[in-house]
């Protein structure tokens, strides 16, 4: 795993997907869920799989947040 690459998922044997954000389980999908998850990645390359796996997490670094070195200001 690299920088570039934080997300990473396993699949069990009883179909729970647990996906991790840096070394850490941030979601679990079970049922359709992990089906819809499967078949989604097997349609796009390695860049479109980090894109899949952080909309699947959800509300989970949308890229938008502010780190504080680059203020916006008003004009």
């Amino acid at each position: 795993m690299t920088v570039e690459d934080p997300f990473d998922w396993t699949a069990a044997k009883n179909g729970t997907i647990s996906i991790r954000w840096c070394g850490r389980v941030v979601t679990l999908s079970r049922g359709t869920d992990a089906t819809r998850f499967q078949a989604r990645l097997a349609a796009t390359d390695a860049a479109g799989a980090q894109l899949v796996i952080a909309k699947v997490t959800g509300n989970f670094k949308r890229g938008n947040e502010r780190d504080g070195r680059n203020p916006v200001r008003e004009t």
